[in-house]
C-alpha cells in the first residue's frame, strides 16, 4: 500500500528557527545596502567647493527653528544677526563633535560585541559594515567642525564617563548596549530628517553632513530595532522587567547628553539662567519637542513586549511619553494626526 503524506502531516518550520531565518535574511538585506549604497566624506561633500567655505553666506548658519528649541526661542530672535550668526556656528560645531564622540563610544562597544560572535552569524557581518560606516561619520563631523573653526568640547565632562562603560555594557548585557545605541542615535537622526523635510536653508556643509548621515543612520538605526526584537524576547522574564524600566531612562538620559549643550555654551554667549531653563527643558515646547524624538523608540518598547504598566509610569514621570508611530520614521504630523 502506499502512503501520501498531506499537507497536515508535516511540521511545519519550528517558530524559533524560523524567526532565527527571517533575522539572519534581514541583517543580510542590510549588510547588501552597505555594500551597494554608502558614502565617503571626502569624494561625497564638496568641501573645496567656494560655497562650502564656512564664512560663505554666513546668514546660514542662523539656527533652523523646525528643529531647534533654541532656534525658536524669543531670546535668540531678537539677537543681532551676528550673534544669532555666532550662536548657530557654536551650536551646530558642538553638535557633530557630540555626534563624533557618541559614534566613537558606539564602535567601542560594538567592535567588542562581535568580538566572540561564532563563526557564521549574520551579526559579524553587518555589525562590521556599521562600523566601517561610523568611522567614516566621525571624519565627517571632525571635518565639519574644523571648518567651521569653534573650538566646542562636545559632550559635557560627566556624559564622557561614558565611554568607560561601552565594552563591558556591550559584552556583558547587549540588549542595553543596543539600547543605549537607539539613546544616541534617535534624537540626532529626527532633529536631521525634520532640517531636511522643513526645506529650512542650512549652510552646505551642514546639509551635506546631514544628507549622508541620515542615509546611512537609517540601516544603522533599523539593525538596532531587529537586534532588539529578536533578542529581547529571548530573556527571562526578570531581564525582561529589568529592560522595561531601563528603556526609558537610557532614553532619557542619553537623549538629554545629546540635545543639551554643556555649560560652556551658555557661558560663552551669556545666556541667561531663565532661558537655559526654560531651552531645556521647562518649556512646554522643549519638553513636547524632546518626547516627540522617541515617538519609534516607543512604538518599539510596546512591539517587544517592555511597555507594561510600571514601564509606561517612568515613561510618563521622565516625560517622554505619547503616541507611537505605526512604521519607524513616520513622519511626526501623521503621527499625531492618527
Amino acid at each position: 500500500m502506499t502512503y501520501t503524506a498531506t499537507t497536515s502531516d508535516v511540521d511545519p518550520v519550528d517558530p524559533v528557527v524560523r524567526e532565527a531565518q527571517e533575522y539572519a535574511a534581514k541583517l543580510m538585506l542590510l549588510s547588501e545596502g552597505s555594500v551597494h549604497r554608502h558614502f565617503d566624506p571626502y569624494e561625497d561633500i564638496d568641501w573645496d567647493n567656494p560655497d562650502f567655505d564656512a564664512a560663505a553666506l554666513p546668514e546660514r548658519w542662523i539656527l533652523p527653528v523646525s528643529a531647534d528649541t533654541l532656534g525658536r526661542h524669543p531670546w535668540y530672535l531678537a539677537q543681532s544677526t551676528e550673534r544669532q550668526i555666532e550662536i548657530g556656528k557654536y551650536r551646530q560645531a558642538n553638535v557633530a563633535k557630540v555626534g563624533l564622540q557618541f559614534e566613537s563610544i558606539l564602535i567601542s562597544g560594538m567592535v567588542n560585541h562581535t568580538f566572540s560572535l561564532p563563526n557564521g552569524s549574520p551579526e559579524f557581518r553587518y555589525c562590521t559594515h556599521e562600523m566601517a560606516e561610523e568611522l567614516n561619520h566621525t571624519l565627517m563631523f571632525q571635518e565639519m567642525v574644523n571648518r567651521i573653526g569653534a573650538d566646542v568640547p562636545g559632550m559635557g565632562p560627566f556624559v564622557r564617563q561614558f565611554r568607560h562603560l561601552s565594552v563591558p555594557v556591550a559584552v556583558l548585557f547587549p540588549n542595553l548596549f543596543f539600547m543605549a545605541v537607539l539613546g544616541g542615535e534617535e534624537p540626532i537622526d529626527h532633529i536631521q530628517k525634520a532640517i531636511l523635510r522643513s526645506g529650512e536653508e542650512v549652510h552646505p556643509i551642514m546639509h551635506g553632513v546631514m544628507a549622508i548621515h541620515v542615509a546611512e543612520e537609517a540601516r544603522h538605526i533599523s539593525f538596532a530595532h531587529e537586534f532588539l526584537k529578536h533578542h529581547v524576547p529571548e530573556a527571562k522574564p526578570l531581564n525582561k522587567a529589568v529592560l522595561s524600566l531601563a528603556f526609558p531612562l537610557v532614553m532619557w538620559l542619553l537623549g538629554r547628553s545629546i540635545v543639551k549643550p554643556p555649560k560652556s555654551f551658555f557661558k560663552e554667549f551669556d545666556i541667561p539662567e531663565e532661558v537655559r531653563r526654560d531651552l531645556f527643558f521647562g518649556s512646554k515646547d522643549a519638553r513636547q519637542t524632546f518626547s516627540d524624538y522617541f515617538v519609534d523608540v516607543r512604538a518599539l518598547a510596546t512591539e517587544i513586549g517592555l511597555m507594561n504598566p510600571i514601564a509606561k509610569g517612568v515613561w510618563k514621570l521622565l516625560r517622554i511619553d505619547g503616541p507611537v508611530s505605526r512604521y519607524r520614521s513616520e513622519p511626526l504630523r501623521s503621527v499625531k494626526a492618527a
